[in-house]
């Protein structure tokens, strides 16, 4: 296809695989052919209603068959989608919906209740509520099951969509401020799309589990993009249980499996609690956070499936490196080598590439690099200077070509003017067999600057503070030792399950 447009690639598998299952959702599968329905039903709707190309639609959905019906009904239309976490403030979303400038919501049922409030705020806002229930909604509010069971004149389609517009804005995290909204067009997701699904080599007899959240975008490239492209089943689950997935895992006999490292973790525990046949996985991919290699041998050994780890980040739609799959050796720790079409280089502060070994910033170039951010024409300048996009990771390649993710670069904590990379001493943790979860953070210290705190979650009541001390004393060096060790519960967590650096050093603040 000349264009690279997210819409030719579901009309694509709808006339080559009509009949081959799109999705896994509450217990029904739906065809490729009934997926091309459903969209061109809701495309039907949205456009009866008055939605035309240029608009833009949030959805604050768990993953479900909504998500994706409206989803790819409102690319069909030309409109710009943003996926949202529907478990964020009221704050958080008031902040991104008006800054996204949307026209129409689509939110899980519970979220109408301030429908009210948007409607005051965004005079003319168009809402859709999605979940059962059967209790009214407010004035002005369509419930989906409405829409999906009525008729609909066929929807009026835009005379082109181009390639280079806009498809999806994603809202970084904003650990450093306001969330910043990553605008990423047809061909960028697209390229990505293309890229992950020939890398991997998808095909219609997998099926791929959707668990992680699919308004992010490891979960909406690497499960729903690339499984669309080739004509794959993705087996939605709304949310996140270990026990849960393992039981859809044997029942669905799923063969590619994608997670971060905490459902790794979780995975790995819960196991040893029940039996459980996962011969029909193929492939185990782990993305949006370092998995620590002491994590990554257990699951495998208790598995007999291999890992696959890859990195990517919004703004390059998402992957940009992976594991080889050529026959080429999986090192360990490493996060792979740069994916086919796309190039990366580690840079030092002025922006000068650096020799194999040393540690600089990872930047990418190439055609699923995001066009920049919406209304942050400065930030997009210094994010993407000299054509190439600044991750904000601090990395090294190696001869082969191997790259490795040290850590975030404002994660670096800086101890008497030495470089301390939290990453390598939660290494060191994971490989503890009384801990079960660690984070590292730098606190302020009057005498060096900033000391190691180390977080953990044990295994084992009995550990101390003195033995982990006296454990780490025995791997690293005196300025890498955690001066303190704190004991938690739980590591708080995002809705992805990458831990929260920054909200470790807010509670052990308020102590």
């Amino acid at each position: 296809m000349s264009e690279k447009r997210l819409d030719e690639h579901l009309r694509t598998s709808v006339r080559l695989h009509p009949d081959h299952i799109a999705y896994h959702f509450d217990g029904r599968d739906v065809s490729y052919q009934e997926l091309g329905e459903q969209v061109e039903h809701a495309a039907g709707y949205l456009s009866a209603q008055g939605a035309v190309k240029g608009q833009g639609l949030a959805i604050l959905l768990p993953n479900s068959d909504a998500f994706v019906i409206l989803y790819e009904a409102a690319l069909r239309l030309g409109m710009y989608v943003v996926p949202m976490n529907p478990l964020y403030t009221p704050e958080e979303l008031q902040y991104m919906l008006m800054d996204s400038d949307v026209q129409w919501i689509a939110g899980a049922r519970p979220l109408m209740q301030f429908a009210p409030l948007l409607q005051a705020k965004v005079p003319g806002i168009n809402l859709i509520a999605v979940g059962d229930g059967e209790e009214p909604l407010a004035a002005g509010v369509v419930d989906y099951r409405d829409i999906m069971s009525s008729t609909w004149p066929e929807a009026k389609l835009p005379g082109a969509v181009s390639e280079d517009d806009t498809a999806v804005i994603l809202y970084t995290s904003g650990t450093t401020g306001k969330p910043k909204g990553a605008m990423l067009t047809h061909r960028n997701l697209c390229t990505n799309a293309e890229i992950i699904g020939d890398y991997l080599n998808y095909s219609g007899t997998d099926r791929v589990l959707a668990v992680l959240p699919m308004f992010h975008v490891f979960c909406l490239s690497v499960c729903l993009h690339a499984s669309i492209y080739r004509g794959a089943q993705v087996v939605i689950l709304p949310r996140f249980s270990p026990s849960e997935v393992l039981r859809v895992i044997e029942e669905k006999r799923i063969t590619i499996f994608l997670g971060v490292p905490t459902m790794y973790n979780f995975l790995l525990r819960t196991a040893g609690e029940q039996k459980v046949d996962t011969r029909s996985l193929r492939l185990c991919i782990s993305g949006g956070a370092a998995m620590p290699v002491a994590l990554m041998e257990a699951f495998e050994k208790h598995f007999a499936v291999r890992i696959l780890e890859g990195y990517g980040l919004s703004e390059a739609s998402p992957v940009t490196a992976f594991a080889p799959v050529d026959g080429r050796e999986r090192k360990s720790g490493s996060i792979g080598v740069t994916l086919p079409g796309l190039e990366q280089r580690v840079v030092d502060d002025q922006d000068e590439e650096l020799p194999v070994g040393e540690v600089g910033e990872l930047v990418v170039r190439g055609p699923s690099v995001m066009k920049g951010y919406w209304r942050r024409p400065e930030e997009t300048a210094a994010t993407l200077r000299g054509g190439w996009l600044h991750t904000g990771d601090l990395a090294r390649m190696d001869e082969d070509g191997y790259f490795y993710i040290v850590d975030r670069k404002k994660d670096m904590i800086i101890v008497g003017g030495f470089n301390v990379y939290p990453r390598e001493i939660e290494e060191l943790l994971y490989a503890h067999p009384g801990i079960a979860e660690a984070a590292v953070i730098g606190m302020p210290d009057e005498a060096y600057g900033e000391q190691v705190v180390a977080c953990v979650v044990v295994r084992d009541a009995n550990l101390t503070e003195e033995s982990v001390k006296a454990y780490c004393e025995a791997h690293l060096v005196k300025y890498k030792r955690p001066a303190q060790v704190r004991f938690f519960e739980e590591l708080p967590k995002n809705q992805t399950g990458k831990v929260l650096h920054r909200a470790l050093r807010e509670r052990i603040q308020a102590v």
